[in-house]
């Protein structure tokens, strides 16, 4: 364990984009595909692509490239995307919909178990065929059900009291929608997303053209 090379968060950011390429490969019966094939797709140099992935281990052979489904397995594995991952959202807000009812989520292998919120006119309702329950007994849901991600889309007011609430039932990460930049105990990992930062950056993209 103390062996294990570190990966830089740039890279583990382009894993999800390398399985998407591939997968639109594998759907059109493509077999294998050189870097410089891929790079042409995804906008990154084939050195880049070869640098990536060499993190992980040996993935091609040279004068044939990368065999699609085998590469898509292994990129599969790394993220974990292949075991699988069960999700509860907290908060049954317009994101939290979003979330539960995202085909794109649940075909990558993060199944949506449990959504809760403290609002009585939303608990008791259904979304995509799972019933919203009280935030009171997502304690007692996690003490029984495998949860391997909390999804947070409540108000900023409530994301740290949730946040330390969801780390002290052994939540082993949180997807933070809320405004608030989460720092937790490294026993829990959380992955901070802002929406406005996209947009933004298109902006200034927009704006510098």
């Amino acid at each position: 364990m103390g062996n294990r090379k570190i990966v830089s968060e740039a890279v583990i950011k382009r894993l999800p984009r390398y399985l998407r390429y591939l997968c639109e490969l594998k759907n059109n019966d493509i077999l294998r595909v050189s870097s410089k094939e891929l790079s042409l797709r995804m906008g990154l140099t084939a050195s880049q692509i070869r640098q990536d992935l060499s993190c992980f281990g040996e993935f091609g052979q040279q004068g044939y490239g990368y065999n699609v489904e085998f590469l898509f397995d292994s990129i599969s594995t790394i993220l974990g995307t292949d075991k699988g991952f069960n999700v509860i959202v907290i908060g049954a807000g317009n994101m939290g919909r979003a979330i539960a009812n995202s085909e794109s989520i649940q075909s990558r292998g993060f199944k949506v178990t449990g959504i809760f919120d403290i609002k009585e006119e939303l608990i008791g309702s259904e979304i995509n065929g799972i019933k919203v329950l009280d935030i009171k007994d997502v304690k007692e849901f996690i003490k029984t059900t495998n949860v391997d991600i909390v999804a947070l889309t409540v108000p900023r007011e409530r994301t740290k009291e949730v946040a330390e609430n969801m780390f002290e039932y052994g939540v082993k990460g949180l997807w933070n929608f809320s405004a608030m930049e989460l720092t937790l105990p490294k026993e829990i990992i959380v992955e901070n997303v802002h929406l406005s930062d996209s947009i933004m950056v298109l902006g200034y993209k927009i704006n510098n053209n």
